[in-house]
């Protein structure tokens, strides 16, 4: 029961601090320079993902089989769409699939 709890106060604490931000900035105009910086956070967080798949806790290069295929499709659907969604979805579906194929 305590552990429900806790799992629930830190859900409504999480959405409520978002909650809270998009009220505050509902009607104010986010500046040129704010919008400008966004546009890299996509693909800063596409990297951090890629990286976390790649290297273990002790720093080592771990690729196996289905990481490598879902890199390679993933580098690729990036490189022709320009798309994070695009990229992240195709490269984990084959992650996904090609692990539960073999």
């Amino acid at each position: 029961m305590i552990a429900f709890l806790a799992i629930l106060v830190v859900g409504v604490g999480s959405y409520l601090l978002r909650a809270v931000f998009i009220v505050i900035l509902a009607k104010r105009r986010i500046p040129e320079v704010a919008l400008a910086a966004l546009q890299f956070v996509g693909p800063a967080v596409l990297s951090a993902l890629v990286v976390a798949l790649l290297i273990d806790g002790e720093g080592n290069v771990v690729l196996g089989f289905p990481k490598l295929i879902a890199l390679v499709l993933g580098g690729v659907v990036a490189y022709k769409t320009r798309n994070h969604i695009y990229t992240l979805v195709f490269g984990m579906s084959a992650f996904w699939l090609v692990g539960f194929l073999l």
